[in-house]
């Protein structure tokens, strides 16, 4: 009889956030998988809990995922944390769900903090609808088709972002979404400098010009409204046009997607691009 794969989500800062039922699930699974081992420990440590800890990650191989599923598979009980949070989201632990998912493996939940619901709670934003995308892509090119299919998004949006790239990042929201739109910025939350700074995008991008950045970030946009963006000019949709060509898309295509939003024919569209 195969064992049990438990998703347990821990502290995403302070320590104390954890749970009995967490500290009970952790005490009695047979091994853990974690993210960082070292950064596991550190709370197993302070807990006084001693369990054999498996490393698995984003950089980890299909051998190393069968190598934990076969255990389970021959009864043995696991749970996977990372390094803070809940596990298998935006997180490589997902591997190891569809695996237990195929094979017939009970998988259970243990929940625990979430950086993203946190940071909606404390946006001050409508929570109505949002949508978790994540780290943005590195590459410039993928950040922007990112963007772009997130343009007409009405829900907020939720963010990760490192300090180092903070700015960057600021600088392309504004671009694509405008200077007036509402940002929160939600730093090291639960720890000793948590912060909540809101702004809009312009004066996101300002005040990080002055201040740098420090400590891990998750940043939730407002989505658009009636009022925001809802009519552009000729330039800008030809801007729009522009950014599709270069993304790969033929004129006549790019012509057309910009038409529907912007209200502009596309025969109009496809002429000031041409001649542009």
């Amino acid at each position: 009889m195969s064992g049990i794969f438990y998703v347990i989500g821990t502290p995403i800062g302070n320590l104390d956030d954890i749970t009995i039922r967490q500290l009970d699930t952790l005490n009695e699974v047979d091994f853990i998988c974690a993210e960082d081992t070292r950064v596991t420990l550190k709370l197993l440590n302070r807990y006084e809990i001693k369990k054999q800890l498996v490393s698995f990650h984003e950089h980890s191989s299909k051998a190393d995922a069968q190598r934990i599923i076969d255990r389970i598979m021959n009864g043995e009980n696991c749970g996977i944390v990372t390094d803070a949070g809940m596990p298998c989201i935006s997180d490589p632990g997902e591997v190891l769900v569809k695996m237990c998912a195929e094979n017939g493996i009970d998988v259970k939940v243990v929940p625990g903090p979430s950086a993203v619901v946190s940071a909606v709670a404390v946006s001050g934003l409508s929570s109505k609808r949002f949508t978790f995308e994540g780290f943005l892509p590195v590459n410039k090119k993928e950040r922007s088709e990112r963007l772009e299919l997130l343009r007409n998004e009405t829900a907020l949006m939720i963010f990760y972002e490192a300090p180092h790239k903070l700015k960057n990042t600021l600088s392309g929201l504004a671009e694509f979404f405008g200077t007036e739109r509402k940002i929160s910025l939600c730093r090291e939350l639960t720890k000793i400098h948590e912060e909540v700074l809101r702004f809009t995008l312009g004066e996101a991008v300002e005040y990080y010009s002055d201040n740098e950045p420090k400590g891990e970030f998750v940043l939730v946009l407002e989505g658009k409204t009636q009022n925001t963006d809802d009519k552009i000019t000729l330039e800008q949709a030809l801007e729009q046009v522009k950014k599709l060509v270069e993304m790969g898309e033929r004129p006549t295509d790019a012509c057309k997607a910009v038409a529907k939003e912007s209200g502009f024919k596309k025969g109009k569209l496809y002429s000031a691009f041409c001649n542009n």
